[in-house]
């Protein structure tokens, strides 16, 4: 090697992170392949990067709202209410593909049904009102749990009453929020060490053997996600936009959903939302408000698997579903969705109040959230990677929509 010739670091350092994050799986998958053992001990750099990235998110998503709501000048245009709608109309339209699913390709599970009463509960008044207690949440128990719908209502809340505060007070807040983002960045360099741990340690340590017995089930949801991923969403950004919307769609796949399949928290992966919301060229007014409540509410892939999950159990057990009976079922399953954790496994704990609406049981019910922990290894990742990779897709397309809209206006 010639003194003028870059060293390895160095040449690794100018790859994209797209490309560093795709060598860092292919190591893992070789360790893991050829020293398993070895791979075992890297779990600790996997736990020490979504560590990290959980630990910045909170106070990302409360400083970032927060000054973007005070520093917004009257008058600055946003996207907010259109981003909202893309939102909404994407997670019920994902329950509805997976109830379509589940109805053409049944699923049965393994469960101990023995004495047990099938009795009918109540509604969807317990999400509601868990809902409600997160908004109303203290904000120091927001941060410190990760009460994203918490911090958020605290965030728009103090944005507000700061934007009738002095100019100074404005600037520190702006400050405070470019050195988060500082920090957040300095974390994502590190994704593709994070993601070689992630992945040699869990192919070492769990592998697939778990999921032979839940093969159906599992192509159902996954089948789903990918629908949804590669077919609804873009039906989605094409009516918004007019135009072929495959180049965004597969861009907000490789770069956001990547990482979110290894890190599996929608909210630890706002970070690489906002960074490539940036690279897009997006209004910072409205990502940085849209992307984390998007981590908070757009929930397609926790709509598809809270469904699929819940009709393989009322399949199991011979309960019948009319279409009336399917359409309501599709949107509890959104609106318990837009209340699940933005961790990993968050959707799977609602799937016993889905299950309610067919009079099924807890004990039967938590059976089936059991189902869904043994398949987490791929449904979890899938399900986020749509989940996050969705948030920056329908801000780019509400974005550059209402854009080209105002142009062709003007």
């Amino acid at each position: 090697m010639t003194a003028s010739s870059p060293s390895l670091w160095l040449r690794l350092n100018r790859l994209s992170l797209v490309t560093q994050i795709i060598i860092g799986l292919i190591a893992g998958i070789a360790l893991a392949l050829f020293a398993p053992e070895v791979a075992k001990s890297t779990a600790f750099i996997g736990k020490v990067f979504v560590s990290a990235l959980k630990a910045v998110a909170p106070i990302l998503v409360f400083v970032l709202v927060m000054a973007s709501i005070a520093n917004h000048k009257h008058g600055q245009e946003t996207h907010i209410r259109p981003i909202l709608f893309l939102y909404l109309q994407g997670t019920f339209a994902a329950a509805v593909v997976a109830v379509v699913a589940s109805t053409l390709f049944p699923s049965s599970l393994v469960l101990a049904t023995h004495d047990v009463a099938v009795t009918a509960p109540g509604g969807i008044s317990e999400v509601l009102q868990s809902l409600l207690l997160s908004v109303v949440d203290n904000p120091v128990s927001a941060l410190m749990n990760a009460n994203f719908i918490g911090i958020l209502a605290w965030a728009i809340g103090m944005g507000v009453a700061i934007r009738h505060a002095g100019d100074t007070t404005r600037e520190v807040l702006g400050d405070l929020s470019n050195g988060v983002t500082l920090i957040v960045r300095l974390v994502i360099r590190f994704a593709p060490l994070g993601i070689f741990g992630l992945v040699a340690s869990t192919l070492a340590t769990s592998g697939f053997g778990a999921l032979i017995g839940y093969v159906h089930l599992l192509a159902v949801l996954l089948g789903c996600m990918l629908f949804v991923a590669l077919v609804m969403n873009p039906v989605i950004v094409f009516w918004k936009l007019r135009r072929n919307p495959y180049p965004l769609v597969l861009m907000c796949l490789r770069e956001s959903g990547i990482t979110a399949f290894f890190t599996r928290s929608s909210a630890a992966n706002i970070p690489v939302n906002l960074e490539l919301s940036k690279r897009l060229g997006l209004h910072e007014d409205t990502y940085s408000v849209s992307i984390p409540l998007g981590a908070t509410i757009n929930m397609a892939g926790a709509a598809i698997t809270i469904t699929v999950l819940t009709l393989a159990a009322v399949h199991t057990l011979g309960i019948a579903v009319d279409i009336p009976t399917a359409i309501l079922l599709s949107i509890v399953a959104a609106i318990c969705a837009c209340g699940a954790s933005g961790v990993a496994g968050g959707s799977l704990l609602l799937i016993p109040l889905a299950c309610s609406l067919f009079g099924i049981p807890s004990e039967i019910a938590m059976q089936v959230v059991a189902v869904g922990f043994i398949i987490g290894v791929l449904q979890d990742s899938a399900e986020t990677a749509l989940n996050s990779s969705t948030d920056v897709l329908f801000t780019a397309a509400a974005c550059l929509g209402e854009d080209e809209k105002a142009q062709r206006l003007a």
